[in-house]
């Protein structure tokens, strides 16, 4: 089984207002040695992408990734190397990458969604919606603490003896927390995926097909797939592991929900461009996906919102470094509750990183500054490097417009 390696009710009400500034966007993919469009800033950010991640690339033996920025309005698109080595296939537009646990950001979206319709409540139980688990510990866990992995500490990793969703009802049932609930701060795949099913059982339907239905299909992301689907083999790529052997994810008990999705570069930038606050039609999703930004738990140096998890902005990135740290995938560290909840802080860097066996994926945004950025890559490369990448790009950017403002004062 190919698994990733890490990677209330009042409060989440009273973020249906969007105050973020929304704006328009023009999108376009420019592969490397294409002429340069005619978009105002296009030939001074394709340098800057191309001097950051070529030297990345051939530092860590990547063959293929897409690059996403979002910035000043308009949404660009950079694609290098190849998407399969064996036929030499390049990275294009319509490349899908596995973006691992990226994927939980969608789970959370659609909980959140789920409540803003009424389907379910943060500060619900779980034995509300599986009364198999009333009595144990698990069903007084509430949904907040499996979406913030503050559960009292779950393991990294569904066991690998588990195999359906009967195995996993009865380890659910035996679990006991190694530190009272909200306490700590545990990543966890199982905490993960017993949200995105618990949110399922709500809803009364399909994950995979309510998260399309309810996220993917109302925000136009018609290339992201929990399943892809036969007339788009031809567009996945091939993920190179350690042994530079090609590896795909492989479906196991709460993949779907925890890191099942493959996408395009240009579909996750609209799904940061809808965290940006860009309009939604849909105005309950729209209220889901700013309420996902709230603050439940401070892990220093980061404060833990629903999946994502962010930064006061601007943000160094040693503070980054150590927030997406293997200490704070691996290890349980010390949760300060927040009480009442914080609201979604716009001077803010949000981010999330996901890597199956042969895929990294990094997506940051800030919305203070409508801007953001993701990193595909068909190879799980070190965080560190990823995240030095993204930081470099975005305050790069952030930079050359406060100069620019700066000078026309």
């Amino acid at each position: 089984m190919t698994r990733p390696h890490l990677t209330l009710c009042a409060a989440l009400a009273a973020t249906t207002a969007i105050g973020w500034m929304a704006f328009s966007t023009h999108s376009y993919a420019t592969e490397r040695g294409a002429a340069a469009p005619t978009e105002p800033r296009q030939a001074e950010i394709k340098a800057l992408v191309d001097k950051t991640m070529t030297p990345l690339m051939a530092r860590q033996n990547i063959p293929g990734m897409a690059v996403g920025v979002v910035f000043d309005g308009r949404t660009y698109v950079f694609n290098y190397g190849v998407a399969d080595k064996a036929t030499n296939k390049p990275v294009t537009a319509d490349t899908l990458f596995e973006i691992g646990s990226v994927s939980k950001t969608f789970t959370a979206t659609l909980a959140a969604y789920a409540q803003t319709t009424g389907a379910l409540s943060l500060t619900d139980k779980t034995s509300r919606f599986v009364p198999e688990l009333a009595g144990t510990p698990f069903g007084d866990v509430k949904l907040v603490n499996l979406g913030t992995h503050t559960t009292g500490g779950m393991p990294l990793q569904v066991p690998d003896d588990i195999h359906n969703t009967d195995q996993i009802l009865q380890y659910l049932k035996a679990w006991k927390p190694a530190q009272p609930t909200g306490t700590v701060r545990t990543y966890s795949n199982v905490s993960l995926g017993a949200f995105g099913w618990i949110t399922a059982r709500a809803m009364h339907g399909d994950f995979s097909t309510l998260v399309t239905e309810h996220v993917f299909k109302p925000l136009d992301m018609k290339h992201t797939f929990i399943r892809v689907p036969e007339d788009q083999q031809a567009n996945y790529a091939w993920g190179y592991g350690k042994d530079d052997k090609p590896v795909r994810v492989t479906p196991a008990v709460f993949e779907k929900e925890a890191y099942g999705v493959k996408t395009t570069a240009s579909d996750l930038l609209r799904f940061v461009r809808a965290n940006l606050g860009t309009p939604v039609h849909d105005n309950s999703l729209q209220q889901a996906i700013h309420a996902t930004h709230t603050g439940y738990f401070v892990d220093k140096p980061m404060t833990q919102d629903l999946v994502w998890e962010q930064y006061p902005y601007p943000v160094s990135v040693d503070a980054l470094l150590e927030g997406n740290s293997t200490r704070m995938a691996r290890d349980s560290t010390p949760s300060h509750e927040l009480s009442p909840p914080m609201a979604p802080t716009p001077a803010a860097w949000v981010n999330k990183t996901g890597s199956t066996r042969g895929f990294g994926t990094y997506v940051a945004f800030v919305p203070s500054k409508q801007m953001g950025i993701v990193l595909l890559a068909n190879k799980n490369y070190p965080m560190g490097e990823r995240i030095r990448a993204a930081h470099h790009i975005l305050t790069t950017l952030d930079g050359g417009t406060r100069t620019a403002a700066a000078s026309r004062k």
